[in-house]
């Protein structure tokens, strides 16, 4: 998963991260936990805008849905968080990673 290893090298993105202003969703995409602000937004929607593009090719090359290849980017990126990150929930609440395993959508391989 190139995008979101990508995001980690972003300071901006680290300290939204730790700060637990941005979370990993189901979906594959980052989410804003709260109030976005400006600068959160951009950076959301400029790493979500990467992803797409690298889930769009990779669900070519696999013969995939765009949707399909993103569910399981989703699932993996939960996965990798760590304690104290945030996670939207398959029913669509945010949690705080702990150190059990997260909460995960079904469909989830």
């Amino acid at each position: 998963m190139a995008a979101p290893a990508l995001a980690d090298r972003d300071p901006a993105y680290a300290s939204a991260r730790a700060a637990g202003q941005i979370g990993e969703q189901p979906d594959g995409y980052l989410g804003i936990v709260g109030s976005p602000t400006t600068e959160l937004r951009k950076l959301v929607d400029d790493i979500n805008i990467k992803r797409r593009a690298l889930y769009s090719t990779k669900a070519q090359q696999n013969n995939v849905t765009l949707e399909a290849y993103a569910l399981t980017s989703g699932c993996q990126a939960i996965l990798r968080t760590t304690p104290g990150e945030m996670y939207r929930t398959p029913e669509g609440k945010w949690k705080a990673r702990t150190s059990d395993a997260p909460e995960r959508d079904p469909r989830c391989p």
